[in-house]
């Protein structure tokens, strides 16, 4: 006899996929930050400070949408 196949229910799957956007928004978030700092760095200026508003209405339009 073989085993059964588990299944992956509905509610884990919605959790590895907010995980996965977390992840990936964090990753965009450094790369910006990290351009922003070399573009600093050519230019001799200081780079901008990201609007933490227009963060916070990302994370909740997302969690909102799910």
């Amino acid at each position: 006899m073989s085993p059964a196949k588990k299944r992956q229910t509905m509610g884990k799957s919605t959790r590895e996929r907010e995980l996965r956007e977390r992840r990936e928004h964090k990753q965009e978030k450094k790369d910006r930050k990290k351009a922003a700092a070399e573009a600093g760095a050519v230019d001799g200026t200081p780079p901008e400070s990201e609007s933490e508003p227009d963060a916070q209405s990302a994370e909740q339009n997302a969690s909102v949408s799910s």
